[in-house]
């Protein structure tokens, strides 16, 4: 069985960090991309961040880079969001998201395969 669990979200001052992680199995992880994706209360998903665990090339949106780093431990086939500079903007429902890596397009969601159910991530002003 396929398994996305996401954990580390909570509540925090504008300003300050977090650190979400996503625990994947039932899948072979390097054959996948791992990606991050957020949807605050009526807007669309949209992508954060993505890695290919196999070599390790990353991808970010305009809005977070510099700000939010993501990483891989193969050896726990785990993929790690590390959010500092936290602004009230970033407050939504951070999901992680698996991609076979032949599909393109990191940010798009209707290319992942398989979902978390998501943390809150709520940063307060």
């Amino acid at each position: 069985e396929v398994q996305l669990v996401e954990s580390g979200g909570g509540l925090v001052q504008a300003g300050g960090s977090l650190r979400l992680s996503c625990a994947a199995s039932g899948f072979t992880f390097d054959a996948y991309a791992i990606g991050w994706f957020r949807q605050a209360p009526g807007k669309e998903r949209e992508g954060v961040s993505c890695i290919t665990s196999s070599d390790g090339s990353t991808s970010y949106a305009d809005s977070v880079k510099g700000r939010f780093t993501i990483s891989s431990d193969n050896a726990k086939n785990t993929v790690y969001l590390q959010m500092n500079s936290l602004k009230p903007e970033d407050t939504a429902v951070y999901y992680c998201a698996a991609r076979a890596r032949w599909k393109y397009g990191w940010s798009f969601p209707g290319n992942y395969d398989y979902w978390g159910q998501g943390t809150q991530v709520t940063v307060s002003s």
